[in-house]
């Protein structure tokens, strides 16, 4: 049997068009990206209706995320092993996409964007390492262990070598960057490297400090620091792409592994140090300065704005511009104003999802409760939103009235203590050290919690329709297990009451405790329910039904509208969708009589139900009636399988084909065992 993973991950791929609708796929720290060739193939409906996809968007023309929570790798892993995907970190990333460039079917809006979010989400992994690393020595210059900002040669080795795991990280950004906007673009992953990696060599850093002019090729080359910038990687990747572009229509492709790397190099190494790379840094410290002087202006309003936007920015991937903002701001001022603002939108969303698991909780409802734990876990232990986002705050409409309270409250107290940051980290409770004043922060992302919080508990998160049908949904599934365990006592009850009455009559449970069927060496003829042609079980179009896996028995293509009791016998079960009746026969057989294949999904239409649950019935009793033509209509096959589901009981259970048998002829012939 599948495992629950990957039955959803096999759904996953069925509804968004199977694996010859998808041209890549990859996944973030939350997110199955899909890019399909037709976005039209794809059934929201039916990706939402699984409980483990917690949100599905639709981006540009064939882009599309499904939301997933902390376990996305386990997904992609299982998706990325069915038939067509391939086993490859992305589908297409060695063919079309290695030199195929921005495809035209995306907007300019709608790609810059994916372009900036698809750049960074593969360095996530270091950043956030690297921060953690930063929090860990923030922490001992709190506890006055070492003091973080000292001049290296100032501090003791073990702390020059701490320092260097995350200065790694941040001084060779650029490369890590100019290697994925070039992959995300499709041109060469590793020349876009290269080229940021030259201005970070000891020859490059030896012509001069930054700001030096000197005499190049006959030119005037202005030197820049490029460690921990972003802007002149990224907008060098593009300037690759293009000439990556124009060099294979011009050089044969028998020897462009050659010449359009070493080209590339050659043309884009100095357009970089001479132009990109300048106006990269001007882009970058142009923003981070308009901020800074915002900033500066008033710190509070801008803490105040910050996770205000936040909310409205994250749904549609536009906050990515403000974490390159984070990082050029680190990488240059040393700190950061934006993060800590951010915080309070963050635990302003946990302490949404909190609330709504303590009302989950109160209510009994399962699938809210493992929603909200999720989306709590990873918030406030990885500084992770998606989860509470799509699981929570974007399905229920009253969800951002309790949400942006939260914001504006923790955003007036981060604005009050002007906090920054030291490191570019997920907020999250384990990265408060990182954060000055690291108290003021704290008191603000308590008052963003526990406001959201306190809201959800007292006015609920849901509108009075959605809390009536969420109520409803429990009632009825309480009731359904009510009734599932009822039907297990009942049969409990009634082993019981036969073995208990032989013992009441002085008998020794031999003969009178057995039934006949049950009794050594007997043989039992079973007769049809219903009128029709007799096929073998392996016929049945249900591979589940046909393996034998639920009984062995037969298939009757039927003729006629009613199933009738082959036999004197209890009704163990009978689905109020009317497609299925359980019986247990007096002579010990248990019996499903399961109308159609799939009809489950009809609903009851075309079905009626002329038994109840623990009624007694003789042979001949009519137990449902149904109409083929509804069945045909609805695009079921309305073969029904007939199966003994304690066939393990019997020595054999034999089913005899016929090309017609009336209602009581034999269909299965049943013999005990013979001891």
């Amino acid at each position: 049997m599948a495992s629950k993973t990957t039955s959803t991950s096999q759904h996953i791929l069925k509804e968004v068009g199977g694996a010859e609708n998808v041209t890549s796929l990859t996944h973030c720290a939350t997110r199955l990206r899909f890019q399909l060739a037709d976005q039209d193939k794809v059934d929201v409906a039916a990706l939402e209706s699984d409980p483990a996809v917690l949100g599905v968007v639709k981006q540009g023309t064939t882009g599309l995320q499904v939301v997933m929570g902390g376990g996305v790798a386990e997904y992609y892993g299982d998706i990325t092993k069915e038939p067509g995907m391939g086993d490859s970190d992305e589908k297409a990333a060695s063919s079309k996409k290695e030199y195929g460039g921005v495809r035209s079917r995306y907007s300019f809006i709608d790609y810059a964007f994916e372009f900036l979010s698809d750049t960074f989400r593969p360095i996530l992994w270091a950043l956030l390492g690297a921060s953690l690393i930063i929090t860990l020595l923030v922490l001992a210059d709190t506890f006055g262990l070492q003091d973080f900002r000292a001049p290296m040669d100032e501090q003791p080795p073990t702390y020059v070598f701490m320092h260097a795991m995350w200065r790694s990280v941040f001084y060779f950004l650029p490369i890590m960057v100019g290697a994925t906007a070039a992959r995300k673009l499709g041109a060469n992953e590793w020349v876009g490297a290269a080229i940021p990696a030259a201005l970070l060599t000891p020859e490059f850093l030896a012509l001069g400090e930054p700001g030096d002019v000197v005499q190049v090729f006959g030119l005037p080359m202005v030197i820049n620091s490029y460690a921990g910038q972003v802007f002149p990687p990224l907008i060098a990747a593009i300037g690759l792409f293009w000439v990556e572009k124009g060099l294979k229509k011009i050089i044969p492709s028998s020897v462009q592994m050659v010449f359009v790397p070493f080209f590339s190099l050659l043309i884009m190494i100095p357009a970089t140090a001479f132009f990109l790379g300048p106006f990269g840094i001007f882009i970058g410290e142009g923003i981070s300065s308009f901020l800074d002087a915002v900033n500066n202006f008033s710190p509070f309003i801008l803490a105040i704005i910050i996770p205000l936007l936040y909310p409205f920015l994250v749904p549609l991937g536009l906050h990515w511009p403000l974490n390159a903002i984070m990082i050029q701001n680190i990488a240059t001022l040393g700190y950061d104003f934006i993060q800590g603002p951010m915080g309070a939108w963050n635990f302003a969303c946990f302490g949404v999802v909190t609330g709504v698991m303590i009302v989950s909780l109160r209510e009994g409802n399962k699938s809210m409760r493992q929603v909200s734990l999720g989306g709590m876990m990873a918030g406030l232990l990885g500084g992770i939103s998606e989860p509470s986002l799509y699981g929570v705050l974007l399905r229920f409409r009253k969800s951002y009235a309790r949400l942006l309270p939260g914001c504006f409250l923790g955003g007036v107290v981060m604005g009050i203590f002007n906090i920054k940051a030291y490191a570019f980290v997920f907020t999250s409770l384990l990265t408060i050290p990182a954060m000055d004043p690291w108290w003021g922060y704290t008191i603000g992302i308590a008052v963003a919690f526990f406001t959201s919080m306190f809201l959800v508990i007292f006015f609920d998160y849901r509108t009075k329709d959605e809390k009536a049908e969420a109520l409803a949904k429990i009632a009825a599934e309480r009731e359904a297990a009510n009734e599932a365990e009822e039907e297990r006592i009942d049969a409990a009850s009634l082993d019981a009451a036969v073995i208990g009455g032989a013992a009441a009559a002085g008998g020794t449970a031999t003969a009178t405790a057995v039934k006949p069927a049950l009794m050594a060496g007997a043989i039992t003829e079973l007769g049809a329910p219903l009128e029709g042609r007799v096929m073998p079980l392996a016929e049945v179009p249900d591979a589940a039904f046909a393996s034998g896996a639920l009984g062995n028995g037969v298939g009757i293509e039927p003729i006629g509208d009613t199933v009738v009791a082959p036999a004197d016998g209890l009704i163990l079960t009978v689905q109020k969708t009317g497609h299925a009746v359980g019986l247990r026969l007096d002579s010990g057989v248990e019996l499903l009589i399961h109308i159609g294949v799939d009809t489950v999904q009809m609903n009851g239409e075309g079905f009626e139900v002329l038994v109840e649950r623990r009624q007694q019935v003789t042979a001949g009793t009519p137990l449902i009636r149904f109409d083929t033509a509804k069945i045909a209509e609805a695009g079921f096959s309305a073969v029904t399988p007939v199966l003994v589901v304690n066939t393990k009981k019997f020595a054999s259970v034999e089913g005899h084909p016929a090309e017609h048998v009336n209602l009581g002829d034999n269909i299965i012939t049943i013999k005990a065992n013979d001891e």
